[in-house]
């Protein structure tokens, strides 16, 4: 037991929590949950707001990241929940097998990137909590619960993006698929206009496409494409006008560099090296930032585009990049792909909270009437019922969480302005 006084990765936010434990096992998870009256689970501290805090109890499950069981014939890993993706990942290659998708970020633990609808890119592929099959989570008396997708889909379907708010998730059981190769290349020379008038088959492109930009001039910075070996894409960018492979590594920011990045240039290698942005070993990002994303349905995407251009002067103090990317509908109850197939608006941010805030009230003005909802993780300003109400099973949602946590050990401020609201 330890006194807590400690930020998030990006330093943009300081825990409140009194106490932070960090079980070794399962039985010391259960323990620490009994012997608390309000309790939230830390990953690997990559959310930008208060979604991991609480005023009691913080338990970090950093020292609970094995991989339990590689099941050969069903083709499902079950793994710790503290576990990281670039943790997991070689130990799957080595075994001859994938995960379908990875986010930009191998350095996120699988359960906090489940339970808030964290994603990578591709038209085709779902976020990362699609991924999941089955959780055991420990409940709000130290108790372990079981649920998964092919026994009690509806329950499931609550449970997986669950913003901590049903408890603490012990094991994860991942559906994996055969390792496979793939190459990256970065373009540029894209203009805005191009984007939104060929925005489907630019995201089309590959099996993972993610478009940078600052939103001002004409031109988008880069189009990064992640392409399986064994997957075609129905546009080579080149036959753009005036759209050209880069020839260095890049990086997302107009000042990082490439180095940190995954292997560019067309240079084929194994999923994992590949899918994320950031090299495992390598600090991601810039660091010293705060970043924002909001969810639109994908249908809106061209006119979300002009949208934003114009706010590119008005971003540019605090902007350093922004990126699109797409993500197919799911049925988890939580999850924006609920409704449809999605265009993700991610920023990044300078850390300047006062500047930040003024910029999110101009972008939320010129997303909100394409249905924009917030990542979970991220920082916004739009308000809980605005929020909520693009979630259509909010309500229901709210009722599973009561009865699965009535005395509301799991419940925080974050949640509880999101419940108000139903």
């Amino acid at each position: 037991m330890s006194r807590l006084i400690r930020t998030n990765w990006a330093g943009n936010y300081t825990y409140r929590a009194r106490t932070i434990l960090e079980p070794a096992t399962l039985s010391e998870l259960q323990q620490s949950v009994a012997r608390s009256d309000r309790v939230k689970a830390l990953g690997s501290r990559h959310s930008f707001n208060e979604i991991a805090d609480t005023v009691g109890t913080q338990i970090s499950l950093a020292g609970l990241n094995r991989v339990l069981a590689i099941d050969h014939k069903d083709r499902t890993v079950r793994v710790e929940g503290g576990i990281r993706y670039g943790e997991l990942a070689p130990i799957l290659e080595q075994e001859g097998f994938a995960l379908p998708n990875l986010a930009s970020l191998p350095h996120i633990s699988i359960a906090g990137a489940i339970s808030t609808a964290t994603h990578g890119s591709g038209s085709l592929i779902g976020n990362l909590a699609t991924q999941v099959t089955a959780l055991e989570v420990v409940g709000s008396k130290g108790d372990l619960w079981a649920v998964s997708k092919a026994e009690a889909p509806n329950e499931f379907a609550a449970a997986v993006v669950s913003m901590g708010g049903l408890g603490i998730f012990a094991s994860i059981t991942l559906a994996i698929e055969p390792r496979y190769a793939m190459r990256q290349d970065v373009y540029l020379g894209l203009s805005h206009d191009q984007l939104a008038a060929e925005l489907t088959a630019i995201f089309d492109s590959g099996t993972s496409v993610s478009v940078f930009t600052t939103w001002r001039g004409e031109q988008t910075s880069a189009i990064w494409i992640k392409q399986r070996m064994d997957w075609e894409g129905v546009l080579d960018l080149a036959d753009l006008a005036g759209v050209f492979k880069a020839t260095t590594a890049m990086h997302p920011l107009p000042d990082g560099g490439g180095g940190d990045c995954t292997t560019q240039l067309g240079r084929v290698g194994p999923w994992y090296k590949r899918l994320p942005h950031f090299k495992m070993d390598f600090a991601p990002s810039h660091g010293a930032e705060i970043q924002a994303e909001y969810f639109i349905p994908y249908a809106y995407g061209p006119q979300a585009v002009a949208a934003m251009r114009t706010l590119g002067r008005a971003l540019s103090s605090v902007l350093m990049i922004s990126e699109l990317r797409t993500i197919a509908a799911d049925d988890l109850w939580l999850s924006p792909g609920f409704r449809g197939p999605s265009l993700a608006i991610h920023f990044t941010f300078k850390r300047d909270p006062i500047q930040v805030a003024a910029v999110l009230l101009l972008i939320e003005t010129v997303l909100s009437p394409f249905g924009a909802v917030p990542h979970w993780g991220k920082v916004t300003r739009l308000a809980p019922k605005a929020i909520a109400g693009n979630y259509e099973k909010f309500g229901c949602f709210k009722e599973f969480a009561r009865d699965m946590d009535p005395d509301q050990v799991f419940a925080n401020e974050y949640l509880d302005l999101l419940f108000d609201e139903f």
